[in-house]
C-alpha cells in the first residue's frame, strides 16, 4: 500500500508561483511513475505532469514551459513547480503513483486546492 500526502496548494494571483509537494509512504524508486493530475470545476480529471523512476517526464500541453515536475528520492517526495499561473489552472491537484508489476495498481492522494485569482 502506498500513501500519498500533498501539500503546498493555496490562493495565488495570476502570474504567481506555487510549489506542490507529494510525500510517499514508501521508497519512490519502487514506484514506476508518479505525477500530478488536476480536476477543475465541471471538468474531468486530467494529467498535468508525470515522472518515471528513470526520470523521464511528460507534460500536458497547456503547462509546458510553465510547470516543472521533479523528484527527491532521498525524501520520497515529488514536486510540481508551477510558474506563471493562470486562472484556468484553478483546480484540485491530485498526486498519483502507479506500480506496473506484477499488475498495475494506482494510488491517489487526497488532493490540494489551487486557486488562481486576483
Amino acid at each position: 500500500q502506498v500513501q500519498l500526502v500533498e501539500s503546498g496548494g493555496g490562493l495565488v494571483q495570476p502570474g504567481g508561483s506555487l510549489r506542490l509537494s507529494c510525500a510517499a509512504s514508501v521508497n519512490i524508486l519502487s514506484i514506476n511513475t508518479m505525477g500530478w493530475y488536476r480536476q477543475g470545476p465541471g471538468n474531468q480529471r486530467e494529467l498535468v505532469a508525470a515522472i518515471t523512476n528513470g526520470d523521464s517526464t511528460n507534460y500536458e500541453d497547456s503547462v509546458k514551459g510553465r510547470f516543472s515536475i521533479s523528484r527527491d528520492n532521498a525524501k520520497n517526495t515529488v514536486y510540481l513547480q508551477m510558474n506563471r499561473l493562470k486562472p484556468e489552472d484553478t483546480a484540485v491537484y491530485y498526486c498519483h503513483a502507479a506500480r506496473f508489476y506484477p499488475a498495475r495498481i494506482d494510488y491517489w492522494g487526497q488532493g490540494t486546492q489551487v486557486t488562481v485569482s486576483s
